[in-house]
């Protein structure tokens, strides 16, 4: 049995925060990372969360990520913001892309939001969600180290890739957020049962000759399972091509993994899409998503991408998470 402890919201962003300094980064990229890892635990999202922390260390430590890098800003169109995240912390990275970004899709009607030379950003739907709240559409799409075989094929050449889109209601609180990887689950999931040693089910994950397994070691030697099989990879592709091929961000193909210190920084890409709604919609887009999303809920069972996220984020801030003491324990260790 996992041992957990229950830390409140606020004793999470505390502790994230303290490891990421302790590590050897600047207070102003680990802010935003702390920030966004209570956020994520309050989800309920716990693989991309603290236990994230050491991970994000260990790459401090060994160079994969410049803990104290400084992204620098540039706008090469007037509709396009381009940020250079200097081999830093992607959350850091966005929240100054953000920064121009929100304003100027109000202006404008659309703009994007280009990344390179990036990192792991974390839940992907946690920043499109930021973009919801503003009022806005918005869209997000993010690559990641190669870990899903072509169809036909059994070597990793794209990423678990995620994409998101968050819209939101009169209130600015989503109320349809979705947040999908390529793959049938998110590869940190399978490194989760990999740390727990708990087996994984069959359709998460390939041995290294393409065949299924239920060993997470076995998988994360393999490859992820594509979600709906060719689609799947086809999304995949969609998101390797603006994440990285229109940010200039480089392929999952050649980056560095996520987990382990082999090879330098990943450099990989994130791409935003930001869309006021009033610019499009003739008034008409929170009664079209209202009226959507009443559809789907009065019918019973059904239920919609994000659905749920709000409630566990309130009870969260009341109640607190409870958090793998192993875990804790290893940040624990870092902060000392």
């Amino acid at each position: 049995m996992i041992e957990t402890r229950n830390l409140s919201l606020e004793a999470i962003e505390d502790l994230a925060m303290r490891a990421l300094v302790a590590a050897g980064t600047s207070e102003k990229n680990a802010r935003p990372l702390a920030l966004a890892t209570a956020a994520t635990e309050a989800d309920g999202v716990s693989s991309h969360g603290l236990a994230y922390i050491p991970i994000y260390c260990e790459h401090v430590q060994c160079g994969k990520v410049d803990g104290e890098a400084v992204p620098i800003v540039t706008r090469p169109r007037p509709s396009v913001v381009k940020v250079d995240a200097a081999t830093g912390f992607a959350h850091a990275a966005i929240d100054l892309g953000f920064a121009e970004l929100i304003p100027l899709a109000k202006a404008q009607g659309i703009a994007a939001l280009a990344i390179d030379n990036s990192y792991n950003c974390g839940v992907l739907g946690y920043h499109t969600h930021r973009l919801a709240q503003a009022g806005l559409l918005g869209i997000g799409f993010t690559n990641a180290p190669a870990s899903i075989a072509p169809s036909g094929g059994a070597k990793p050449v794209v990423g678990t890739n995620p994409f998101s889109i968050a819209a939101a209601g009169e209130n600015g609180e989503p109320l349809i957020l979705i947040d999908q990887s390529a793959s049938t689950i998110a590869k940190s999931e399978v490194m989760k049962r990999a740390r727990e040693g708990r087996p994984i089910p069959v359709g998460w994950a390939l041995d290294p000759e393409g065949n299924p397994t239920t060993d997470p070691n076995v998988g994360l030697k393999g490859s992820m399972s594509p979600s709906g099989g060719y689609k799947g990879v086809g999304v995949a592709l969609m998101t390797e091509l603006l994440a990285a091929a229109m940010t200039g961000a480089t392929l999952g193909a050649d980056a560095s993994p996520f987990s382990g210190t082999a090879g330098g920084p990943p450099k990989t890409g994130q791409f935003f899409l930001a869309i006021d709604p009033v610019a499009t919609s003739g008034g008409h887009f929170v009664d079209r998503l209202t009226r959507l999303v009443s559809i789907i809920h009065d019918q019973e069972g059904a239920h919609l991408p994000g659905d749920g996220r709000g409630a566990k984020r309130a009870l969260a801030k009341v109640e607190g998470v409870n958090v793998n003491v192993a875990i804790l324990d290893k940040i624990s260790a870092i902060i000392a």
